[in-house]
């Protein structure tokens, strides 16, 4: 039988607001473990939570970056559960009445297509402790550090069907919210997490099948894996005839499994009721108005102007406006050289390769937008070839900064002097008869062939320096004379 899969998402994502939802406190990574706690993250007797300013003015902004409904009143709930990293026993979140309710987020995909998304809701929660299973030998340890973080959850309808799609959204979702400054989007941090509600449902038909939640993944990749990993072992229980358990798994990634975690529960498990200690969040028109003014390019407005008026494709503005990052870095070389498509060609050539092998992003870049403007425009100049340029970005990568400091210091500098180079070509043909009558003798596309000898010839006595586009002219032309 042929399955099709069905899969809804659920993004958490750390807001990058100084202080935690309901204190004052603050969380660095990386701290100590329950080094950053406070009587309010556990809800020791006599403490009351107090809400986040920030936060709320955050959700805003994400929910109008969407463009989604925003709740002109909205409310927390304590959900229910009990998990050793949640010592009070309830979380505070959003269920009845969220901050931000349905929008529609258009996903670039590789094609240039346009892949529109469900969000079903996005509310304000704070996040657990963490279970620490490496630290004591034998034992599981809790660090209570980031309970209280303020949490943005957003919730997808069930409208993937591949994992190409989910990652597509997950990288789109990344960019939009470190374009709006409202978190870093640092997976590996855990500022991102994802979890995926996954079913499988024979092709053609429309009713669901029971679904697992594979719990927070936090990278791309491991999101891909875990998919397909988790669809290949609900098909092998359909495909004998088993049931498929709703519950929550966790994707092992050295194991390259997933496995049972609990029972997946559902929304009457978590007893959920309005907090008792926190008032309705009230939002007016004005405030609305005055965060949409606020709100910077984003990155679907930015793909379509690099497409419609600096002249690039679809996959480069696509990559460009990843992060926010990379495209101040192209705005800022496109400012100087005047020259877009150079601009984009090395950023997602030369430099993203520069940065892939060394594992940095491009806010640890060696090279500086100035520097290569500055290249580019000495191409554009005709002052370096294109080979010639390969050598000032490396030179650049290693730390040098004076482009035309590198260039007269390897004596790099293109020779574009039709006189100097109309000697040498005089002398090689001079000293090359029998080559220069076979290419007389020579068809069109033979010609194109035996160029290339006296094009290597004519680089060779130039040191490697001859403008390669008035050679090929000037060969041509003295070539062709009878």
């Amino acid at each position: 039988m042929q399955w099709e899969k069905v899969m809804g998402l659920e993004v958490h994502l750390q807001l990058a607001t100084q202080s935690k939802i309901f204190s004052s406190s603050a969380t660095t990574f990386g701290a100590a473990a329950n080094s950053q706690t406070n009587p309010l993250d556990v809800a020791l007797p006599g403490t009351l939570p107090v809400l986040n300013h920030s936060a709320v003015t955050q959700a805003i902004v994400f929910g109008l970056g969407i463009g989604a409904d925003i709740g002109r009143v909205s409310r927390f709930d304590r959900k229910n559960y009990f998990y050793p990293d949640l010592p009070k026993g309830y979380q505070i979140s959003q269920f009845f009445q969220p901050i931000v309710k349905e929008g529609i987020f258009d996903v670039p995909m590789e094609d240039g297509s346009l892949f529109p998304v469900r969000i079903l809701r996005a509310h304000l929660e704070e996040d657990a402790g963490k279970s620490v299973h490496d630290a004591i030998p034998g034992h599981t340890g809790i660090d209570l550090n980031r309970a209280g973080t303020p949490l943005l959850e957003v919730v997808t309808e069930p409208d993937f069907r591949t994992a190409t799609q989910v990652v597509a959204y997950l990288k789109a979702l990344h960019a939009l919210v470190t374009y709006l400054g409202i978190s870093d989007g640092n997976m590996s941090e855990g500022s991102m997490r994802c979890d995926v509600n996954l079913s499988l449902r024979p092709k053609g038909e429309s009713e669901y099948g029971t679904r697992t939640e594979l719990k927070n993944i936090n990278s791309f990749r491991f999101i891909e894996r875990a998919i397909q990993i988790e669809a290949d072992r609900q098909q092998d229980l359909l495909d004998s005839g088993d049931t498929v358990t709703q519950e929550t798994r966790l994707f092992d990634p050295d194991k390259d499994e997933t496995r049972a975690m609990r029972s997946k529960e559902v929304a009457n498990d978590y007893r959920y009721f309005p907090d008792p200690d926190l008032l309705p969040i009230v939002i007016d028109d004005d405030t609305i108005d005055q965060i949409r003014a606020s709100l910077p390019e984003l990155p679907t407005a930015k793909r379509a102007r690099y497409i419609s008026d600096l002249g690039l494709g679809d996959y480069d503005a696509n990559l460009l406006t990843q992060d926010r990052a990379t495209a101040e870095f192209f705005e800022a070389t496109c400012t100087i050289c005047n020259n877009p498509k150079a601009a984009a060609n090395w950023i997602v050539g030369e430099l993203s390769a520069a940065l892939n092998r060394v594992g940095n992003t491009i806010n640890d870049c060696a090279i500086r937008p100035d520097g290569l403007a500055a290249l580019i425009t000495r191409i554009d100049d005709g002052t370096l070839s294109s080979k010639m340029a390969k050598t000032v970005f490396d030179a650049l990568w290693a730390g040098e900064s004076d482009v035309d400091r590198i260039i007269l210091d390897k004596g790099l500098k293109q020779v574009s002097d039709a006189g100097a180079l109309e000697a040498i070509v005089d002398e090689l043909i001079a000293a090359n008869s029998a080559q220069v009558d076979q290419y007389r003798a020579a068809d069109a596309s033979k010609q194109k062939k035996l160029i290339g000898f006296f094009v290597g010839q004519a680089m060779k006595a130039s040191k490697g320096q001859a403008n390669p586009q008035l050679l090929n002219q000037l060969l041509k032309e003295k070539l062709s004379a009878s």
